[in-house]
């Protein structure tokens, strides 16, 4: 998988790992992945990959948090754009200083159902990591005010006859 040693990282590579490193996502990372029991072993540009986690969230099929990329299976099992795909997430921790990610990405997460029924199409986390890359499909948007208010119908209770 090309694992490389941190002394041949390339300079973007280390200045990700250290960024993610002091705003506490990969220290984050680490714990979710100690959590769920996943193994912890070095991966490719300074990555580290989290094999065999347990719980049953997030649901999806890999998952990332600063420099750890998370999968219930093992990642040498995966297709080689999955990890791009993911790698793309763990700059994404980087530009939004670490914990921020967390809230932006649920918002992002929120408006993407919203306008196309679908967690991953309008997310613009999921499209700038590449949608293909990480196994989502396009889906037409959908006009936002009928959206809204099927949404809106689903949450309330029914009056009682």
């Amino acid at each position: 998988m090309g694992l490389r040693h941190p002394a041949e990282l390339s300079g973007p590579d280390r200045v990700r790992r250290l960024g993610n490193r002091v705003n506490l996502s990969t220290v984050l990372g680490l714990a979710v992945a100690r959590l769920g029991r996943a193994e912890v072993r070095p991966g490719p540009r300074g990555l580290l990959l989290a094999d065999g986690y347990r719980l049953p969230f997030p649901v999806a099929g890999a998952f990332t948090v600063g420099d750890v990329l998370v999968t219930a299976g093992r990642w040498d099992a995966h297709r080689p754009a999955l990890l791009e795909h993911e790698e793309r997430h763990s700059w994404q921790w980087f530009w939004c200083a670490g914990l921020p990610f967390l809230p932006a990405y649920g918002v992002c997460l929120v408006w993407s159902v919203l306008r196309t029924g679908d967690r991953a199409a309008a997310n613009v986390f999921e499209r700038r990591a590449g949608l293909a890359l990480g196994g989502y499909r396009e889906v037409p948007v959908r006009p936002l005010v009928p959206a809204a208010r099927a949404a809106l119908s689903r949450r309330r209770p029914r009056p009682r006859t």
